[in-house]
C-alpha cells in the first residue's frame, strides 16, 4: 500500500483509509456492527493502516466500534477523529436534525468552543480505547467560537499529548488561512468525487499552495459511482441518500449512463467501477488520501486493491470529461 506524508506534518497515510462513517448507522438507515469490525479488520489486514471516524457518526457508536476492531492492533494503524459537532448539548449553532434508525429525533449543533472541544476529546480517547489521536480534525466552520479559541484549544491538546496533529475539514481557503494564523494545522478534509468537483477551485489550489494534506471522502459519492445504485433502489427515510440530489431518478440516470461509458475502462483492468471512481481521485495533485467506507469485509478488501490501479493519461481524461459533460444535478 503506497503511504503519502500528510502536508507539513511527519504523519504517512495510506492512499486509501478506512472511513468510519457508514458503519456508525446514523444517516445510512443503521449498520451490522459485526459486520463493521470485521471489514476494518479486514482492511487493516490489507493494507489499510489509517481509520477516519467521527463523534457525530452514530452519536458517538462508529468510534465505540473503532476502538473495538483495533483493540490489540493500536501500533498497526492511526487513527483520526474529529470534534465539533454534538448531539449531546444545545450549545452552539443549530446545524440539522435527523432521523436516527431506531426512530428518535437526533438534533445537532455546531461547538467550536474550547471547552466543548476539550469535553469531545476526552470522550473520544475513552471510546477508541487510545492515548492519543493521530489527526484531530475540526468536522465543520463554525461561527460558535473565534478561530483563535479553537485553535487554542487544539494546540493545548497537542501540547498534552492528547493528539498529534491538527486538521480541518469542509473548510474553504479562507478558514483555512484564518486558522493557520494561531496554529499548525496540516490538513483539510473535503469532498472531492468525479460528480461534485467543486474543491477544485476552493480549496485545492490554496491547499497545494500552503502543503496542507488534502484527505478527500465520498470518492465513490456515497455508493453511487460503483454502479450498483440501480434505478429500482430505494431508502429508508433514515438514509440520507434518499434525499441527495444526484439519487434522484432522473439524474442517478445520467450517473449510470456514464458509468456504462467508462465501464470499458475497469473490464480492461479487471477493476470495478468503484475502483476506477477511487484511484481517479488518487491522482488528482495534492491529493494525500481517499477516504473509502466499507460495511463488510469483502468491501474493504476491494476498496484497498484500488490503490494498486493505474490508470493511463488518456483513460483518466476520458474519465474526467465523460462526468464533467453531465453538468450538475437537476433540481
Amino acid at each position: 500500500m503506497e503511504h503519502r506524508k500528510l502536508g507539513t506534518s511527519d504523519l504517512e497515510l495510506p492512499v486509501i483509509t478506512f472511513g468510519a462513517w457508514g458503519i456508525g448507522g446514523l444517516f445510512w438507515g443503521g449498520s451490522d456492527d459485526d459486520e463493521g469490525i470485521r471489514a476494518i479488520q479486514a482492511a487493516i489486514d490489507h493494507g489499510v493502516d489509517a481509520i477516519d471516524t467521527a463523534p457525530m457518526y452514530g452519536c458517538g457508536h462508529s468510534e465505540s466500534l473503532v476502538g473495538k476492531a483495533i483493540k490489540g492492533r493500536r501500533d498497526r494503524v492511526r487513527i483520526l477523529t474529529k470534534c465539533g459537532l454534538r448531539w449531546d448539548s444545545t450549545e452552539g449553532e443549530f446545524y440539522f436534525t435527523i432521523k436516527a434508525p431506531d426512530g428518535r429525533d437526533v438534533c445537532v449543533y455546531k461547538n467550536t468552543k474550547a471547552a466543548s472541544i476539550r469535553h469531545e476529546c476526552e470522550q473520544s480517547l475513552t471510546r477508541l480505547g487510545v492515548e492519543t489521536i493521530d489527526l484531530y480534525q475540526v468536522h465543520w466552520p463554525s461561527a460558535s467560537a473565534p478561530a483563535e479559541e479553537t485553535m487554542g484549544a487544539l494546540v493545548r491538546l497537542k501540547e498534552e499529548g492528547k493528539i498529534r496533529h491538527i486538521g480541518m475539514c469542509n473548510y474553504r481557503a479562507a478558514d483555512l488561512a484564518e486558522a493557520l494564523r494561531f496554529g499548525p494545522v496540516v490538513s483539510d478534509q473535503i469532498k472531492y468525487n468525479l460528480l461534485e468537483r467543486e474543491i477544485e477551485s476552493d480549496p485545492l489550489p490554496f491547499c497545494r499552495r500552503e502543503n496542507l494534506g488534502v484527505l478527500c471522502y465520498s470518492p465513490m459519492a456515497l455508493g453511487l459511482l460503483t454502479g450498483k445504485v440501480t434505478m429500482d433502489r430505494t431508502f429508508p427515510e433514515t438514509d440520507i441518500r434518499g434525499r441527495m440530489p444526484w439519487y434522484q431518478p432522473t439524474n442517478r440516470r445520467r450517473v449510470l449512463d456514464a458509468l456504462e461509458k467508462i465501464r470499458p475502462i475497469a473490464d480492461a483492468h479487471g477493476a470495478t467501477l468503484a475502483q476506477v471512481a477511487v484511484a481517479w481521485v488518487l491522482t488528482r495533485q495534492g491529493v494525500t488520501t481517499a477516504l473509502v467506507g466499507a460495511r463488510n469485509a469483502r468491501q474493504a478488501v476491494e476498496n484497498a486493491a484500488a490503490a494498486g490501479l493505474r490508470l493511463s493519461e488518456q483513460e483518466l481524461a476520458v474519465i474526467g470529461w465523460t462526468f464533467e459533460a453531465i453538468g450538475k444535478p437537476a433540481c
